[in-house]
């Protein structure tokens, strides 16, 4: 999915509100992935980030549902994979209650078992503590599962949790970041994964 719209607007309304610039959809992009606190350290200081934080989560529930997009490819992939009996999941380190709602505005969750996000656990991707509760929960063994996603804390949760790992250049970084991060399949969007994968 594409939540970069609201992502950016929540920063564009609150950050002057702290007497800090708003910043451009290309500094929004750079500094997610790491978490939504990690991400506001990149635009205040650090005895900053609660309360930037704060405001930023409030904004963002009011107008979550208003931009977000699914990515093309994204729904038939999904509906594949389940015809065939392969269990799906959103492992996420977006806010979980937040994940959730959009995954229902968007229809996805009769697709998916689950959806697991921030604050739903301790642990943030890519902590192994995260890849092996989600594994666990699910009743998954790492061998046969394969994590796709767009950015090396990605890649580093499915390294840590024994797992494929599959990259798009959907998000933030491109195919030599993710390949410098351990990646050995990347592709540009979800319709040519969903092609490799039907193929298999």
């Amino acid at each position: 999915m594409d939540a970069f719209g609201t992502i950016h607007r929540s920063y564009v309304h609150v950050l002057p509100q702290f007497g800090y610039p708003a910043p451009s959809m290309e500094a929004v992009r750079r500094a997610v992935g790491g978490g939504l606190a990690h991400a506001v350290g990149h635009f205040v200081p650090a005895d900053l980030v609660p309360p930037v934080l704060a405001a930023h989560q409030a904004y963002s529930q009011k107008i979550l549902l208003e931009d977000v997009t699914l990515l093309a490819g994204a729904r038939e992939m999904l509906e594949m994979l389940k015809a065939r009996g392969v269990v799906c999941a959103v492992f996420t380190n977006k806010h979980g209650p937040s994940a959730r709602r959009i995954c229902d505005h968007l229809g996805l969750t009769p697709l998916v078992q689950r959806v697991f996000g921030a604050t739903d656990t301790a642990w943030l991707k890519p902590q192994p503590e995260f890849t092996v509760h989600v594994l666990a929960e699910l009743g998954c063994e790492s061998s046969g599962t394969c994590l796709v996603g767009d950015s090396p804390y990605d890649v580093q949760a499915a390294i840590h949790g024994a797992c494929a790992f599959a990259g798009v250049t959907t998000g933030t970084h491109t195919g030599v970041e993710l390949r410098e991060a351990g990646a050995e399949v990347v592709v540009d969007a979800l319709p040519e994964l969903h092609r490799l994968w039907e193929q298999a």
